[in-house]
């Protein structure tokens, strides 16, 4: 009796063993989730030339500005312009008094006379050579002075322009006291618009790869869609000590008159050609949370993470940057959303 209790007492036992490593077998299985062989496009790295740049604000500037003023006070007699006023180069703009140069055109009118008496008995011989020289020194200083006060009674625009400032009206007195607008003594200011520049304050690292007549691309917040080609023509011969960069300035066509000076925009410089990766922009990730960029490439049915750094972007494509990566590699394209570093994947072609 004792022999048979002790053997149902064994065989118990061994099912309990039995039964618990089943269930430990059966929880580990469950444990293990399924890998999932995820479904991915690929494409094959490869080098292009590209330009390398660099972008820098600036706002737009006339080409030219100039205050006309007088050099001396005086009523003005008439301004023939107004604010907003487009005007042509050697238009007359504005008439001072001119008492001053009627009175010193009557005078170069006699000196004139006795000028070409004397010259007629020079050649005569009948004048000395001395009096004859100072005669022709009054005259040639005489033209001089008309000339000056001429230039000072009526003034006229300097180039093609637009008038950006008015300060008197006809029949004022002008002072010759600066206006507070702009810090200078003036009766109106003109400015050239059918030409703009931007002056760009670039690093100085770059200061060997500038030159002169360089073209450049410029846009604008309010053009948007829109880009317009510009040039170098002045580039800084110093560097700014303080900021570390040297000013660039750049010439823009605008003969259509669609900018105006003051918009906001970017410039563009293209500095040197070289041989980059670029890739379509939608292959790079970016981690959550951080500025990290990465992709993955397919080597031997599996995903490999690889971290890289942002270069140039060309519409759709974007320059990346690594050490891990070489021309050949299969970057991931489409499905790597979805994947971990050294999960497997399939290429569908």
């Amino acid at each position: 009796m004792k022999r048979l209790n002790y053997s149902i007492a064994l065989g118990a036992l061994v099912l309990s063993s039995l039964g618990a490593c089943s269930s430990g077998q059966d929880k580990k299985a469950k444990a293990t989730p399924d890998v999932v062989t995820e479904r991915v496009r690929t494409t094959r790295l490869g080098s292009e030339e590209i330009t390398r740049t660099v972008v820098y604000t600036a706002t737009l500037e006339p080409f030219k500005e100039v205050h006309m003023a007088p050099t001396s006070p005086g009523r003005i007699e008439n301004i023939q312009v107004e604010l907003g006023d487009r005007v042509k180069k050697g238009q007359e703009l504005v008439r001072m008094n001119d008492t001053q140069l009627i009175q010193a055109e009557i005078q170069l009118n006699n000196l004139k006379a006795d000028y070409t008496r004397l010259d007629t008995l020079k050649k005569l011989g009948s004048i000395a050579q001395q009096q004859y020289e100072q005669l022709q020194a009054q005259y040639e200083a005489a033209q001089e002075n008309v000339d000056f006060l001429r230039k000072n009674t009526i003034l006229k625009a300097p180039f093609n322009a637009a008038i950006s400032g008015k300060y008197f009206e006809s029949g004022e007195m002008y002072s010759g006291t600066p206006v507070a607008a702009v810090g200078k003594a003036a009766i109106l200011s003109v400015i050239q618009v059918d030409k703009l520049k931007a002056i760009v304050s670039v690093s100085e690292k770059y200061f060997p790869k500038v030159e002169l007549g360089m073209a450049v691309n410029l846009r604008f917040d309010v053009f948007p869609e829109e880009s317009f080609e510009g040039k170098i023509f002045r580039i800084a011969p110093t560097i700014d000590p303080q900021s570390r960069s040297f000013e660039v300035e750049v010439s823009v066509d605008n003969s259509n008159g669609q900018l105006r000076p003051g918009m906001f925009g970017r410039v563009t410089i293209g500095l040197e050609k070289t041989d980059a990766i670029v890739l379509p922009a939608l292959a790079i990730l970016k981690m959550q949370g951080s500025n990290v960029r990465y992709l993955f490439i397919e080597e031997n049915g599996r995903a490999k993470r690889i971290e890289v750094q942002l270069g140039n972007r060309f519409d759709d494509k974007v320059e990346v940057i690594s050490d891990q990566l070489k021309v050949g590699n299969q970057v991931i394209v489409e499905g790597q959303a979805r994947l971990l570093d050294g999960g497997p994947v399939e290429v569908v072609r």
